[in-house]
């Protein structure tokens, strides 16, 4: 085995998806199974911390418009103890200055509109947010 270097197989990486709509969270999971990423989901930003506190997490989709913790609190409390995450909001209002704000500050990957099931390219835009990640992930390896 003269001159073989080892190849490190790539990790799955964990999509969690936020929303306390049981409903959106069934679609979601159940129409992006076959996707090459493991999907946690939680029913409240509460639920969200919880499972980052016991599981890995590389990307974050959550709804803005929750009770108790919108989709845009929940991502700027993980940014402070997950800086690497990616973060993205499922929103019906796009036009929220804030929101804008927050994309254009990076607090946020990306705004993507309600009702998602309308984008043809839903599953694109969460696996380019996964590849962010990832590129992150081997930029911060190099520096190291």
């Amino acid at each position: 085995m003269f001159g073989r270097k080892k190849v490190k197989v790539a990790e799955k990486r964990t999509v969690l998806f936020v929303d306390d709509d049981e409903i959106v969270l069934v679609s979601l999971v159940k129409g992006l199974q076959d996707q090459p990423y493991n999907i946690l989901s939680a029913k409240s930003g509460e639920e969200a911390l919880e499972i980052l506190q016991h599981k890995e997490v590389h990307v974050i989709l959550a709804d803005m418009c929750m009770p108790e913790m919108s989709g845009l609190e929940l991502l700027r409390t993980v940014r402070k103890e997950y800086p690497d995450i990616i973060g993205m909001i499922l929103t019906g209002y796009m036009q929220d200055t804030e929101l804008q704000a927050a994309e254009e500050n990076r607090e946020v990957f990306k705004l993507i509109p309600k009702p998602w099931k309308l984008i043809a390219n839903f599953e694109t835009l969460i696996q380019r947010a996964v590849d962010k990640y990832n590129l992150q992930d081997k930029h911060n390896t190099v520096r190291r």
